[in-house]
């Protein structure tokens, strides 16, 4: 069911939420896994992303054994604690207290936890959701898409007043980042996976399944956050993941 929802306040936290810690085979490259929690003056709350499937806290192991993650590298760190439900505890906030979930794209390590949401509208790439199932892994597709209401995005919008969602195709098809302009802080890009790492771009954005089109989308959101000098945080950025505040810290 499409939805026309809007928040209403404008927003005034970031909280940088923990979901693990990764290693990348190919290049040693240890890697956060991040979700976003965003609150508005109106008392409203988005999580960004959803992490790690909750069956790999409970067993580490069923990312080699049942998903073939091995191949492309290890989870260092996940327990119940990175969770979303811990998460947000830490900020005091329940799933109960959200108002929306937006998935930036549906690879494992974001869309994990994407059922535990009912009756949470979802914002997501119209192209996205129109896969028959969530990407997931590699040919790996083990999840259904939650009977959620869902705002389809096809075109860049905003979501509420300073929250502007980025449609980026060609990590995935349906790709999505985010600007939110905070109080203090000012604007904030978060790229997820349309640029994973400052690196990337110069790189190619070869690790996407549109490498043109995802490099296109990568110089344009970049232009965007030079033009309004907007800090940005990157999807996966290995330098970067020990330099954010974490919850129960905020940017505001």
């Amino acid at each position: 069911m499409k939805s026309t929802k809007r928040l209403v306040g404008h927003p005034v936290s970031l909280s940088v939420l923990d979901f693990g810690l990764f290693t990348v085979h190919a290049n040693g490259r240890i890697i956060g896994i991040p979700g976003f929690l965003i609150t508005t003056s109106a008392g409203e709350h988005v999580l960004i992303d959803t992490g790690f499937p909750e069956k790999y806290a409970d067993d580490i192991e069923a990312a080699s054994n049942e998903d073939d993650l091995g191949a492309f590298g290890k989870i260092l760190s996940l327990s119940h604690e990175n969770q979303p439900k811990a998460q947000l505890a830490l900020l005091g906030l329940s799933k109960a207290d959200l108002n929306f979930v937006i998935i930036t794209h549906t690879h494992i390590d974001h869309v994990g936890n994407i059922g535990n949401f009912p009756g949470v509208p979802l914002v997501i790439g119209a192209d996205e959701r129109a896969l028959a199932k969530p990407i997931y892994w590699r040919g790996k597709a083990p999840l259904e898409w939650p009977d959620n209401e869902c705002v389809l995005v096809t075109e860049d919008f905003d979501l509420g007043p300073g929250l502007r969602v980025l449609l980026v195709p060609g990590h995935t098809p349906g790709e999505l980042s985010i600007m939110v302009d905070l109080p203090q802080t000012g604007p904030v890009l978060l790229t997820s996976d349309a640029i994973s790492r400052e690196s990337e771009v110069a790189e190619g954005c070869l690790d996407s399944v549109n490498p043109d089109q995802a490099l296109a989308s990568a110089h344009r959101i970049l232009k965007l956050a030079e033009d309004r000098d907007a800090f940005v945080i990157y999807g996966h950025g290995p330098e970067q993941w020990g330099q954010l505040k974490k919850a129960p810290e905020y940017y505001n």
